[in-house]
Formats: C-alpha cells, structure tokens, sequence
C-alpha cells in the first residue's frame, strides 16, 4: 500500500505571523469568532486533511499591546465544530501542570462521543510562570518535575478512558440492562500525585479513546513522547535535524516495543504562498514589514528566559544561557539559538525568521515549491506529514487546500477522499483495546 502523508491545519487566531492581524483583508476580532473558526475548519474538511489543532495556554500570553491575543477554550470549540463537520479530526491542548486528570479525561471524551471518534488531546506541561500565578504558584515547577507529574497524569486518564469495556453498555430495553456492571471498573488509582476512584462518567467512543499528541522535542519530552504519544508536533529548521529528531523517537519508540509507525512525526511548517516566486515574496514582505519589534522581543524573552528587551536590533545576539539552565522550553530554546548562529542573524533578522513560525520552518514560494519540501521531507526520513500552520487566515488556509493539496495529490502523496470516519482511522492508527477487558468485575 503507498506510504501518504498526514496533514493536519494549526489554526491560531487569524494567522500564525504575528503581524497578519494588521492585514487589510484579516478580521481583527476573528480570533472570538465561531463564524471564522467554522469556515476554517470546513476548509480543512474539504481538503480531506486530517485534523485541526488549537494550541492553549492557561494565561494571558505574548503582548496584547500588539496582537489581539486568546481564543475561546479549545475543547469548548471542538464541541461546537463538532456539529459543524463531518469527518476531520479535533484536536485540543490542555495541560497537565493545571488540570486534574479526572476532569479532562470526561472533558475530551464528550468530544470523542459528540464528533463521532474525532477528538486527540495534545498533551503539554505549560512553561509559563504566567500561568503557574494564575493557579497560585509563584515558583514554577522545573522542568522534569513537570514531566514526571505529566506521566502520571496521562496514565490516570488513559485508565479512565479505559474503564468502560467496549461491550458495558447493554441498552437491552427487554430486560430492562442498560450496562453491564462487570464490564466497568473502578481504576483506583493511588500516586504519588494523584489519588482517582474512577470509573469514567462515560462509555468508551467508537475510536476507543482520543488520540494521544505531544509537541516537547527535549530529552525529557522525548522519553515521554517514546511511552504516550501517537502524534508528535516538531519542530525542525533543516532537513538534517528532522532526520535525527526522527530516527532517534521512531528508535525510542520500539525500544519500549509499541509499534514506531503508530507514532506520526509531524513537524511544523509555515507556508508564504504566491501563484510565482516573486508573489510569495512580497506576500512574506508585507508581513515582515508589519511585525512590531518590541512584541519579537518579548518572545524571544520568553524563549530565553532573560529580558530581551532592551537588546541593539542591528546587533548579534547577546550571550544567553546553556540549555541546561533553561526550565521553559528547553528544545526550542536551543532550535532558535542555533538559527540565530548557524545563518549570523541579527536580533532584527532574527524577529523576521521567527515572526511566523515562533521557530517552526517557514517556506516560501509556490504551491509547487512548497510541495517539493514537503515532499522531501517526507521520503527524506524527516517526517510522516506535516503540521501546517498558515501564516494568515483564512487566506493562507485557502491557499494551501486549493494549491498545495492538488498538487500533493497528483503526485500520489496525499488522499483524494476520508477513508474512515475517525481520527485513529485518519492517521492509520489501531483502536486500543480497554486494558480491563476481561477482568473480573470490579465496581458495578
């Protein structure tokens, strides 16, 4: 059977590009409309790609002196996009630092049921110090404390997730047995983090469980990656980088004997797209043009942990912390340095690079151009698809599914139609079976 890639559309707000709110055609106020985040989703429906994604953070990020930043609650959203598409695949962020495993597993598990099998949770720590004072913590929790509570918290809800059998619900009118007591247990759960009783409020959905995902790419995230996730969101500037990133999690993955092809790679990727060369690059000008320096600068604060913002723009940057040292997110802390030495940028070069991307590749050129480099990563060993993420929307969306896709296809790279009607089905994933199926019965 042909290998195809996945393809999965990141909408954030009305563009990835930090300045694309200050475009003559976006709508400043598109971020708090369903209206737009509708027709975004439809877009990607009718591309066949295989699922959307809503990045969330517990706080107020970036300036909103700046960019009209927030969005509504992702899991919110995917419920309403549920009833508004058929068949692509929701995704949602929500983090394991400021939620309790109980309440996201029946959170994400309404989606899966209202959507038909179509939700994934893409599982983060929040780096913020931001977000750790909105729920009273004022010294964050380092890095690999975070991701040890992270491990626990996934193993919590996939038990949840779990904790109906698929043939618990009888619905036998007749005998007046709507479930099958025997079949639903209680996951008693007793960490060093968590204390659960379970079982889950709600029967298993047609997919069994959302899809797991995961985007930290540092030696932690990957060792977590290796155990839970089933989609990874990467990010690489050179097709040597994804190579390595890709080989080594595929080797992690099979060292703990699941299956390396049941876990997608998919880095990111910011399209600029023209009808020509000289098209894409004006389109990439204007948005350059439009970015405010001082909204780059406090990103990259925030990147390296120390105070950018009084930095020379004209000048290299200045010198930074070792990775070691760094308790946010350490993988793209160092993917951003080593673009700023490996190409000499200056901090206002630097600003430009990462406008559209926050250190996610950004290509531009044509729909074929485009094609090409997704192409080449994609049977170079760098990746199982791509996470794209449209600089501008709807615009950038528009043009990817009505350019880029087409041309995918007739290179047989791409499908033509949905084959199945989950997520699981979507990314070529097997459906897990509850791993108390069998057992004997343990709470009615």
């Amino acid at each position: 059977m042909t290998r195809l890639m996945h393809l999965n559309a990141f909408l954030m707000g009305v563009g990835h590009h930090e300045a694309a709110w200050r475009l003559p055609e976006t709508d400043v106020g598109g971020n708090l409309s369903l209206a737009h985040f509708t027709a975004l989703a439809r877009t990607a429906e009718r591309g066949r790609m295989d699922s959307i994604f809503f990045a969330d953070a517990p706080a107020l990020m970036g300036d909103v002196r700046y960019r009209p930043v927030g969005q509504p609650d992702p899991t919110v959203l995917l419920g309403a996009l549920a009833a508004a598409t058929d068949r692509i695949g929701l995704i949602a962020t929500a983090s394991t630092t400021y939620e309790e495993p109980y309440n996201l597993a029946r959170r994400f598990a309404a989606v899966d049921h209202l959507s038909g099998g179509r939700a994934g949770w893409n599982i983060v720590t929040t780096a913020s110090p931001d977000a750790g004072r909105n729920f009273g913590l004022e010294t964050m929790p380092n890095h690999s404390d975070r991701y040890a509570r992270a491990d626990e918290f996934v193993e919590v809800v996939a038990k949840l997730w779990d904790s109906w059998e698929d043939e618990a619900v009888a619905g036998d009118k007749e005998s007046g047995e709507y479930a099958d007591g025997a079949r639903i247990h209680a996951i008693d759960h007793r960490g060093e983090h968590f204390g659960v009783l379970g079982p889950l409020d709600l029967p298993r959905s047609v997919q069994g469980r959302p899809v797991l995902v995961q985007a930290g790419s540092s030696e932690t995230g990957r060792a977590f990656a290796a155990r839970w996730a089933e989609a990874v969101f990467t990010a690489h500037q050179t097709l040597a980088d994804g190579q390595v990133f890709y080989t080594d999690l595929k080797t992690r993955v099979g060292a703990l004997g699941r299956d390396p092809d049941g876990v997608k790679i998919l880095p990111g990727l910011v399209p600029v797209i023209g009808s020509t060369e000289a098209e894409a690059k004006a389109a990439e000008r204007a948005l350059e043009e439009a970015i405010v320096p001082e909204y780059g600068l406090k990103q990259l604060s925030a990147f390296f942990g120390i105070d950018m913002t009084g930095v020379e723009l004209d000048a290299p940057l200045p010198p930074l912390p070792h990775e070691d040292e760094i308790e946010a997110q350490k993988s793209r802390f160092t993917l951003v340095t080593q673009l700023a030495r490996r190409e000499n940028l200056t901090v206002r070069q630097l600003l430009g690079r990462l406008g559209g991307g926050r250190g996610h590749r950004t290509f531009t050129g044509t729909p074929e151009q485009v094609a090409d480099t997704l192409q080449e990563w994609f049977e170079q060993g760098a990746a199982d698809g791509f996470n794209v993420m449209p600089p501008v929307l709807p615009g950038g969306l528009d043009l990817f599914v009505d350019h880029v896709i087409p041309e995918l296809r007739r290179r047989g790279l791409f499908r033509d139609e949905y084959e199945g009607t989950t997520l699981r089905e979507h990314l070529g994933l097997e459906r897990p079976e509850s791993r108390y199926a069998g057992r004997e019965r343990v709470a009615a």
